[in-house]
C-alpha cells in the first residue's frame, strides 16, 4: 500500500480553503492510514490533533439509520410501518397543491423517512416549528418539535419523490417511541456503549468543547473561510432537542470505530454486534425509481443512488474509483464517510468548513479515488 499521493492531496487542501483536517482508514479492524493536515485554531498556531472534536452535522444520519435498522432486525417495526403509527401527529397530514394545499392521499411510511420520499422538507423556521418552540419554550424536546412538524404541508405525496429533508429528525422520534428511550440513551445502549464510544454525544461536555477544532464558513465573495463559532449548529433547535439528521459531535476515533464495525459485517473490533450483514445489505439498498433518482442526480454523486439514509455505489463506470455496494454519507462543514463491505474497508475524513460546496463536488470523490489507488 502507498499512500504518497493521499497525503499529498490531504497537505493540499488549506490551499483551497480547508484549514485543517483528518482522515482515517480502517481495513478488517485494523487502522492502515491516518493523516492529519494543517491547523485546528484561526491563528494557525496548533496544529490539528487527533483528538479534536467536530460537528457532525448529516454524517449523524448513519447513526439514526443504524439504530432504525437495529430495531427493524428485533422485529420492533418494519419499514413499510406507517409513521403515525408511532407518532399519531402523523395521521392527517397536508400536501402542497399549487398555491394551496389538499388532504394527503398516501400514508408516510419508516421507508418513505429513512428514503428522503417523505415530502417533508428542511425548513427549520417553518411556522408551527416556531410557534412550537415559543409555546413550550426553549427546551421543547425530539418529540415535541417532530410533532408541531407535522402540522406543515409536504411538498409531494410520500413515496413519489426524494427531496432531503428533516426525515431523519422525525425518525429519531419514532426511534424514542418504539425503544422506550431517550434517542441519545438508545444510540448510547445499543450503538455507543458496545463499541466502546467515549465521545460522541449531542451535547458539548466541557472535555468536548476543548477539543472542538475551530469551525468556519465559506465566504464566496471573498474566497476564503471566515470562522464561525466553533459550536454553532442551526439543527440543534433547543438544548433538549436532539436531531437525528445533524445533531452529534464526535471525534475521530469514535467515529472510525463506528463504520469499521458497518464495514466487517456489523461487527466491532472487539467482538460486539449492531447489525447482521443481511441487514447491512438491505440497509445500503437503493430505493429510488426513476423520478426519485432523477432528483436524487442534482446532488451531483456520480454512480450513486439514494438507499435507507446513505448514498449507495450502483454504478462503478461513472464516477472514478470504487465498489458496488459502498456505502455512507457526508455532513454540512464538510465530513464524509465510506463504508465498503465487500473489503472491509472504511474511512472518516473530518474538517469544519460550512457551505463549502467544492468538498462535496471534488474532496470527497478525490479522497475515496486515492485511497482505492493506494490499495
Amino acid at each position: 500500500m502507498d499512500f504518497t499521493k493521499l497525503t499529498a492531496y490531504l497537505d493540499s487542501l488549506q490551499g483551497v480553503g480547508v484549514p485543517g483536517c483528518d482522515l482515517a482508514v480502517y481495513r478488517d479492524h485494523e487502522p492502515i492510514y491516518r493523516h492529519q493536515a494543517g491547523f485546528r485554531d484561526a491563528a494557525h498556531t496548533q496544529p490539528v490533533r487527533e483528538d479534536d472534536t467536530y460537528n457532525l452535522y448529516s454524517c449523524t444520519k448513519v447513526f439514526t439509520t443504524c439504530a432504525a435498522m437495529q430495531l427493524i432486525e428485533r422485529g420492533l417495526m418494519s419499514l413499510d410501518d406507517a409513521v403515525a403509527d408511532y407518532l399519531p401527529a402523523y395521521a392527517r397530514l397536508a400536501v402542497k397543491d399549487g398555491e394551496g394545499v389538499r388532504p394527503a392521499k398516501r400514508v408516510m411510511t419508516i421507508r418513505h423517512l429513512m428514503s428522503m420520499q417523505s415530502g417533508l422538507d428542511y425548513d427549520l423556521e417553518s411556522p408551527s416549528v416556531r410557534a412550537a418552540i415559543e409555546a413550550i419554550g426553549p427546551h421543547a424536546s425530539t418529540r415535541q418539535l417532530v410533532d408541531a412538524k407535522a402540522g406543515d404541508p409536504l411538498m409531494f405525496e410520500p413515496g413519489t419523490n426524494f427531496l432531503y429533508s428533516l426525515s431523519h429528525d422525525v425518525l429519531a422520534a419514532v426511534i424514542e417511541v418504539v425503544s422506550g428511550l431517550r434517542f441519545s440513551e438508545y444510540l448510547r445502549q445499543n450503538i455507543w456503549a458496545p463499541l466502546g464510544l467515549k465521545t460522541v454525544g449531542f451535547l458539548p461536555t466541557e472535555d468536548i468543547d476543548r477539543r472542538m477544532a475551530e469551525q468556519y464558513i465559506f465566504d464566496d465573495a471573498q474566497k476564503k473561510p471566515v470562522v464561525m463559532d466553533r459550536e454553532a449548529n442551526n439543527y440543534r433547535l433547543t438544548p433538549n432537542y436532539e436531531s437525528g439528521g445533524a445533531g452529534l459531535i464526535s471525534d475521530v476515533a469514535d467515529y472510525i470505530a463506528f463504520v469499521d464495525a458497518l464495514a466487517c459485517g456489523g461487527v466491532g473490533a472487539n467482538g460486539a454486534k449492531l447489525l447482521s450483514p443481511e441487514m447491512i445489505q438491505l440497509w445500503s439498498a437503493n430505493q429510488l425509481g426513476p423520478k426519485s433518482r432523477a432528483a436524487f442526480d442534482e446532488w451531483h454523486r456520480m454512480g450513486y443512488s439514494y438507499a435507507l439514509g446513505v448514498r449507495t455505489r450502483v454504478d462503478t463506470s461513472v464516477g472514478g474509483r470504487g465498489q458496488i455496494g459502498e456505502f455512507g454519507w457526508d455532513g454540512a462543514a464538510g465530513a464524509w464517510n465510506m463504508v465498503d463491505p465487500v473489503n472491509h474497508l472504511s474511512a472518516y475524513f473530518a474538517m469544519h468548513v460550512r457551505s463549502f460546496g467544492y468538498s462535496y463536488d471534488v474532496i470527497h470523490p478525490t479522497i475515496r479515488d486515492l485511497i482505492y489507488g493506494a490499495l
